[in-house]
């Protein structure tokens, strides 16, 4: 399930990506802001036009506050359990000990005594 969720949002930002809108490029002369001393005053009742950069109005809040609650239950019903689940308990760990054993040495052809752990 999670490879095909992850193969499908790599679709998704894909094809935003093929599909996203390009601006043509215009070449034409811009002599810059307006500027009254080259071209006269302006007109008597003249205003800027307001100028709006961002709305304030809380609708990029709410529209991340929606796409959050909207994936948490999206996400909370994929990930929920089916039911049940019943576990065998692990096997209980091995008993070990230490013995002292007679051990071969490889350098001389003697005998030698090592701790060896034995578990059972």
């Amino acid at each position: 399930m999670k490879k095909i969720l992850l193969t499908a949002l790599a679709g998704v930002i894909a094809s935003g990506a093929v599909l996203a809108s390009v601006q043509t490029a215009s070449a034409q002369y811009y002599d810059g802001p307006y500027r009254y001393d080259r071209r006269g005053p302006p007109p008597p009742p003249y205003r800027d036009p307001p100028r709006r950069h961002r709305d304030h109005d809380g609708r990029v809040i709410a529209g991340g506050i929606a796409a959050g609650v909207l994936g948490g239950l999206i996400g909370g019903a994929l990930a929920r359990d089916s039911g049940p689940r019943y576990v065998e308990p692990p096997p209980p760990p091995p008993r070990c000990w230490f013995e002292d054993r007679q051990v071969r040495n490889a350098y001389d052809g003697g005998w030698h005594m090592e701790s060896i752990r034995v578990c059972r």
